[in-house]
C-alpha cells in the first residue's frame, strides 16, 4: 500500500473524527464461555479458540494459553501499525517480523510465593526489518509504531478497569 492509498483510506474517518470527536470513541466487545476441564472457551469474529493452562501450571499444552494471546495481541498489533507507517511514510519494508519475548514467575500465579509477582515481568518488543530505509527513517518508523501501536500503549500505560459480575447464569 503507497502513501497516498493509505491516505486517501483513512482521510474520511480522520474527518469525521475531528469534526465528530465521539463518534471515534468504540467500545470493542470479547467474550466467553466456560469450557470443559480447565479451559475457556473465547468466542473471537473467526472462531472459539479454546483457553487452557500454561503447561508451568498444570495445563496439557493443547490449548492456547492467555500469556501467549497477550503476546501474539501485540505482536498483530505492533505489525499492522508497523505496516501502515510504513506506508504512511513510504518506506518499502521487503519483509517485516515482530517478535514479543515476555518473562513470567508462575510461583506468582501458583501462590507459590507471595512476593512473586502474578503476571508478565518483562515483555521485549523486537522488529527485524528488510529495508533500504536510513537509520533517520527507520527510528521515525519505529518511533511512530510505539506511538501508535494500541496493544503496546495499553500494556505501557494501563487503562482504568471495573470488574462486576452477577450470580446468575447471565448472557
Amino acid at each position: 500500500m503507497t502513501s497516498q492509498e493509505i491516505r486517501a483510506l483513512q482521510a474520511p474517518l480522520k474527518s469525521q473524527y475531528k469534526e465528530h470527536p465521539e463518534s471515534a470513541v468504540i467500545a470493542l466487545h470479547a467474550q466467553g464461555t466456560a469450557g470443559a476441564e480447565v479451559t475457556f472457551d473465547v468466542h473471537t469474529k473467526h472462531g472459539i479458540v479454546v483457553a487452557g493452562l500454561h503447561p508451568a501450571t498444570g495445563g496439557s499444552g493443547k490449548e492456547i494459553c492467555s500469556g501467549d494471546l497477550l503476546l501474539e495481541s501485540l505482536v498483530a498489533c505492533a505489525g499492522v501499525t508497523l505496516k501502515a507507517v510504513a506506508a504512511a511514510l513510504d518506506i518499502q519494508l521487503r519483509n517485516a517480523k515482530v517478535i514479543a519475548d515476555g518473562d513470567i514467575d508462575f510461583r506468582g500465579t501458583l501462590g507459590v510465593a507471595k512476593d512473586a509477582p502474578v503476571g508478565f515481568k518483562n515483555i521485549r518488543l523486537h522488529f527485524s526489518l528488510d529495508t533500504d530505509a536510513d537509520e533517520e527513517k527507520i527510528s521515525a518508523l519505529i518511533r511512530l509504531t510505539e506511538r501508535y501501536c494500541v496493544v503496546f500503549q495499553t500494556l505501557s500505560h494501563p487503562p482504568a478497569f471495573k470488574i462486576s459480575y452477577d450470580n446468575g447464569a447471565g448472557s
